[in-house]
């Protein structure tokens, strides 16, 4: 009897058992492939498709390279090195490289200057772009870094940077004195002390042509890379804030502010660049008094800038337009004005949902720099299709160099991209 009770007690146990590991087809890398590229038979054949597609590239694009050669003077050698090999002649990038960069009317011993001013711009970004994690005081390098490239790269005396800088601080301080007593009177005192600053510093730079200058680069000899970086630099930075103020312009209740604004968006976005690009070049110069001698890249700056302005303002109106009216509402209960509510509630909301829609615009604005190359203005394309390629010694030569290109923009915009990215997490504040 006691037997049968004790057999029919059930066991219970006092440890706990320990986790058993997850099935080999529910973990690592086999469950990424099985749920990423083997999920349904649609899926499989893709990805064999897709697999066979690399293969067939990749089996004539290593070769070219590993195969290729460095070495040569022109397209002969190249040639006689290769053989039947099947390589690429790289010996046009290892042969052109400066004129790539810089063009090929740029002085060689002056190119030490847009180097210089390169190097200086990857100390300049940071403080803007993680401002976050950097001192307020970094930004301070980021303010005077235009100046000071403006001076490596165009040369001249150093009072005309010193001169710009000291205008646009000027009207800063005048603007900041007295914003109290209105946004628009504000603007306009320190736009006119600028104006002002400026026209005394251009009397002071006239007496004064030489002191402490170095040797002016006309701009018709800058080209390569170099070109295509100032120009996207200097466009990008100048559409944005400009893009804000006719995205505002045109939700403004003021009907001349906003028929101007839309007047302006609407018929620049109706136009292709390249039309706006020929206007700077040829029709402009017709508006202009005979003696004048209105520098040909800032004619290009304002252009493209007006142009990408126009479409970063549609991205920002849409921002602006995902806003709920309650921001509104809650800027105006706090007793903010315009200007407040839009500098510290409105803007800040909106600009972190356009950041897709304006680095996209970034980026194809960087990329539409190449189209200069059609007034004659030798960027990097200009320089591969234009003395390069027409000269006898490298006649053939395309995909090395077309390749150098593509690789170059690639690293610029993928970085811009991968920037956008970290920035959309790190202002991410929403709870999921």
């Amino acid at each position: 009897m006691s037997d049968t009770h004790a057999q029919s007690v059930a066991f219970v146990r006092r440890s706990e058992i320990p986790p058993a590991p997850p099935p080999a087809r529910e973990t690592g890398a086999v469950k990424w492939v099985r749920e990423n590229l083997f999920s349904g038979a649609f899926n499989s054949i893709m990805t064999i498709v897709g697999l066979l597609i690399v293969f067939y590239l990749l089996s004539g694009l290593i070769p070219w390279i590993l195969n290729g050669t460095w070495e040569g003077s022109d397209i002969r050698d190249c040639r006689e090195i290769l053989g039947n090999s099947g390589g690429g002649c790289f010996a046009v990038l290892a042969e052109r490289w400066p004129q790539l960069l810089f063009g090929f009317q740029y002085p060689d011993y002056l190119r030490w200057r847009p180097t210089l001013a390169f190097v200086l711009l990857a100390v300049a970004l940071p403080p803007a772009l993680f401002a976050m994690y950097l001192p307020r005081w970094t930004l301070a390098a980021t303010a005077l870094y235009p100046f000071a490239a403006y001076w490596l790269i165009w040369g001249g005396t150093i009072l005309a940077p010193v001169v710009a800088a000291l205008g646009i601080l000027a009207g800063y301080l005048v603007f900041k004195a007295i914003e109290k007593r209105g946004f628009v009177t504000a603007l306009a005192a320190g736009a006119a002390t600028a104006f002002i600053v400026w026209w005394i510093g251009g009397l002071i730079v006239g007496e004064f042509p030489r002191m402490l200058s170095i040797e002016p680069v006309p701009s018709r000899q800058m080209g390569g890379f170099m070109l295509n970086l100032i120009l996207g630099v200097i466009c990008v930075s100048l559409s944005i804030p400009l893009g804000i103020v006719l995205a505002l312009g045109r939700q403004s209740r003021l009907p001349i502010v906003k028929g101007f604004c839309v007047v302006f968006i609407e018929f620049v976005r109706g136009v292709p660049l390249i039309t706006l690009l020929f206007v700077a070049n040829v029709v402009l110069a017709y508006f202009l008094p005979p003696d004048a001698n209105f520098d040909l890249i800032i004619r290009v700056i304002i252009m493209i800038t007006m142009f990408a302005s126009a479409y970063i303002a549609e991205v920002i109106r849409g921002g602006l337009a995902a806003l709920p009216k309650g921001q509104y509402e809650a800027a105006d209960s706090l007793g903010l004005d315009y200007p407040q509510a839009m500098r510290l509630i409105i803007l800040p909301q909106a600009l972190k949902i356009s950041i897709p829609g304006i680095v996209n615009v970034a980026v194809g604005l960087f990329k539409d720099t190449t189209l200069v190359s059609v007034i004659s203005m030798f960027d990097l394309v200009g320089m591969i299709r234009g003395p390069i390629l027409s000269s006898t010694d490298w006649v053939g030569v395309y995909w090395e160099l077309w390749a150098f290109a593509c690789l170059l923009f690639f690293v610029v915009c993928y970085g811009i991209s991968q920037y956008s990215q970290w920035l959309e997490r790190q202002l991410t504040t929403d709870h999921r």
